[in-house]
């Protein structure tokens, strides 16, 4: 199991791997070893996510989720398989870790008075500023 948080963990078994041929940097073997690895976590059929951390999950991943519900994490910014995997897996763990955080709900509050004052004085001093920029009107 790989711990999330203290109360979310999932299964080593939930996550698929693949290695592909990476671009960029590489030198000789950037054409023969498939150094790049493309992680894939199946959000939809999780058995360890709870509905709400799946529905955040969603919306998160954006267009790193496939319409079949499954997460696709693509780690290439290494030279090595190894690093490649590591960075990957720690992407998909501080995703879900992000998902399982409950958003803070706004309390809609009103502007105090003072606050309403300040602003108002605000743009009076503005108005001041600019009106003193134009050129005299001339008197005829």
């Amino acid at each position: 199991m790989i711990p999330i948080t203290e109360s979310l963990a999932i299964d080593e078994a939930e996550i698929e791997e693949s290695f592909i041929r990476a671009s960029g940097p590489g030198g000789q073997n950037v054409n023969k070893v498939a150094t790049a690895v493309q992680l894939r976590f199946d959000v939809e059929n999780s058995p360890n996510l709870p509905e709400e951390v799946r529905q955040r999950l969603r919306r998160i991943a954006g267009r790193r989720l496939t319409r079949e519900g499954v997460l696709v994490i693509t780690a290439q910014r290494f030279r090595t398989q190894e690093r490649n995997r590591e960075d990957a897996l720690q992407r998909l763990i501080s995703l879900i870790r992000q998902a399982a955080e409950r958003p803070k709900l706004r309390r809609p509050t009103r502007p105090t008075l003072a606050s309403k004052r300040r602003r108002l004085e605000s743009k009076r001093r503005r108005s001041d500023t600019k009106r003193l920029r134009q050129t005299p009107k001339k008197v005829e």
